[in-house]
């Protein structure tokens, strides 16, 4: 446990040290944006999100007016944590579900020291295991340990569920991390209601193996999550291409469902390192939150 808090450490110091190099002014906070609460309107300018419009005031026909904020003291980030059967993917210790467990880590270490609270819902196609938001350093560890320690009481997946869990556990608006391969069916309409909600943060954790399967003739895939195996044949050009034409046409789509609904989104791949793509992410996320 030591070993792993303090590889998780190293990752957000490093973390934090490209933010204060590459944020500005106040905007320093890698989480700054959300547990906002309303300070007064201002005329709407070009960039602002559309979700900030007070469209009561903009009915009376002066003009398109914008709600401005101030933070809470007591912002809150929640992690969703997909550890589904499909984050099972991946190099030996680099997997899916390894990435996306290191993601969460990290990013739970940087909220805590900006003085954020912290919860972490955890999910498979049911509630596996939820950590209410809370402070401190003793509630860090706390975290960690349910974000690597837990074992699975079911393999499947159901997003739709677990978004609907966590808008009927989560009523303050809050700072709402997903991390997920996002490889599921009708869960969009209950994203769409989250992103509505709260500050929504989307991460597609990927992996190489997904769209280049080698050539190596008929082989068994095992799907963990239906405990089946069904025998392909790899050595088919058509077969490899509709693999890899059906994962990009899904990320597109997740892409696309986020862009739409104000939601952010970063995909992350198993092969590369967080720091810089989430780094990326939070320039984003200051920039927008600036001009709004």
């Amino acid at each position: 446990m030591k070993h792993l808090l303090k590889k998780l450490r190293k990752y957000e110091i490093m973390l934090r040290k490209v933010a204060n190099n590459h944020l500005q002014g106040d905007y320093k906070s890698i989480f700054k944006g959300a547990g906002l609460e309303f300070d007064d309107l201002r005329p709407y300018q070009y960039g602002d999100d559309v979700r900030t419009i007070e469209w009561k005031v903009s009915a009376k026909g002066h003009g398109t007016f914008v709600k401005t904020f101030k933070e809470e003291k007591d912002q809150s980030v929640i992690f969703l944590l997909d550890i589904s059967g499909s984050q099972n993917i991946g190099a030996k210790g680099r997997k899916k579900l390894d990435l996306g467990k290191e993601i969460a880590g990290v990013l739970t270490l940087a909220a805590l020291y900006e003085g954020s609270q912290v919860g972490l819902i955890s999910f498979s196609d049911q509630k596996e295991q939820v950590v209410l938001p809370g402070k401190g350093q003793r509630h860090g560890v706390k975290l960690i340990r349910a974000i690597f320690q837990h074992e699975n009481k079911s393999l499947k997946t159901d997003l739709n569920s677990m978004f609907t869990y966590t808008l009927n556990l989560v009523k303050k608006r809050s700072i709402i991390i997903v991390i997920s391969d996002f490889i599921d069916e009708g869960y969009e309409r209950t994203l769409k209601a989250m992103g509505e909600k709260h500050d929504v943060v989307a991460i597609q954790v990927t992996d190489p193996r997904e769209t280049k399967l080698p050539s190596l003739g008929i082989i068994p895939i095992y799907d963990k999550e239906e405990d089946k195996t069904t025998w392909v044949n790899t050595a088919f050009r058509t077969f490899s291409k509709k693999i890899s034409s059906t994962f990009t046409d899904e990320r597109e789509a997740i892409s696309d469902l986020c862009k739409r609904h104000q939601i952010n989104y970063l995909s992350i791949d198993t092969q590369q390192d967080i720091v810089l793509p989430l780094i990326e992410l939070f320039k984003y996320r200051n920039k927008t939150m600036k001009r709004g």
